[in-house]
């Protein structure tokens, strides 16, 4: 058994389908279904089982599950100590925020890579969490109260949040205007959005929900600029929007904090220190 086969086995116990697990790694889903009937065949049991669901695991594919778990670990520990010993400001550095972060700051990205021209970045954009020990990103930017503990990094801002629409629509509904007048856009049920039926009773009971959305924050600013309906949006990124008009207070209630965060094994590699300095630096100004 190699590490190869191990890292199949990890991405479909993750993700659960062949296609997904696929995406991962780069390949396709029946390149992984063969590598995994191979496995199999080597060691003479059933690794998964398929169920409606996707697949699962059996009692001994978890066995390879958390041995290849432990091995993953490692790996990537003794990368993040190698890389910790970079003396120079080269090679790569891959950033995860959200596509609206990105958007706002985007000037701050651009003078880090005009800064920097060594360092290859790499901005994944998504409202996805990513997983910083499996090394899917070096650095995060986020919106968080709450950062995780096993990460380290420093607040760079505070995000607050008012409910939006189009112009057209708070100028048909006149002044002064209630939430009720205006159509909704809401989550898609399968993402949970009970905070949102909860303020919604509250403040806007009976509310017309023109359209249900499963997208991106930037796509979704869309949506209330096409004026389909009213949505919380952050301010810092609907204000300057001239298609769009803010129809209620901020509400403190939804304020997110602004992290920069990082692996503790990664925070004294030179390129990732200086890019959470230069963006610290940007983000407070």
């Amino acid at each position: 058994m190699d590490w190869d086969d191990l890292r199949h086995v990890l991405a479909l116990a993750r993700h659960g389908t062949l296609s997904r697990a696929g995406v991962t790694l780069r390949t396709t889903h029946t390149t992984v279904a063969r590598r995994i009937r191979a496995l199999e065949e080597r060691l003479g049991v059933l690794l998964f089982a398929q169920t409606p669901d996707g697949y699962v695991a059996t009692a001994a594919g978890q066995d390879v599950v958390e041995v290849a778990e432990r091995t993953e670990a490692e790996l990537l520990a003794l990368e993040a100590r190698v890389l910790g010993r970079d003396a120079q400001l080269q090679g790569r550095l891959r950033v995860s925020t959200m596509d609206m972060l990105f958007r706002v700051y985007q000037p701050a990205f651009s003078s880090f890579t005009e800064r920097y021209p060594g360092v290859e970045l790499t901005v994944a954009s998504g409202d996805s969490e990513v997983s910083l020990p499996r090394r899917e990103a070096d650095v995060v930017l986020r919106m968080t109260s709450s950062p995780p503990e096993h990460l380290v990094g420093r607040k760079v801002g505070r995000v607050q949040f008012a409910v939006y629409a189009s112009k057209g629509l708070a100028e048909r509904a006149g002044q002064p205007a209630r939430y009720a007048d205006f159509p909704w856009i809401h989550w898609d049920e399968r993402l949970d959005p009970r905070w949102l039926d909860a303020w919604l009773a509250a403040n806007v009971p009976g509310a017309r929900i023109a359209m249900r959305v499963d997208f991106g924050s930037m796509a979704l600013q869309e949506a209330v600029a096409a004026g389909i309906g009213a949505h919380f949006l952050a301010c810092m990124a609907a204000d300057g929007d001239p298609r769009l008009a803010r129809i209620g207070p901020i509400d403190p209630a939804f304020d997110r904090d602004l992290w920069l965060l990082t692996l503790p094994e990664l925070r004294n590699v030179n390129r990732i220190r200086a890019f959470m300095d230069h963006m610290a630096d940007a983000l407070s100004a």
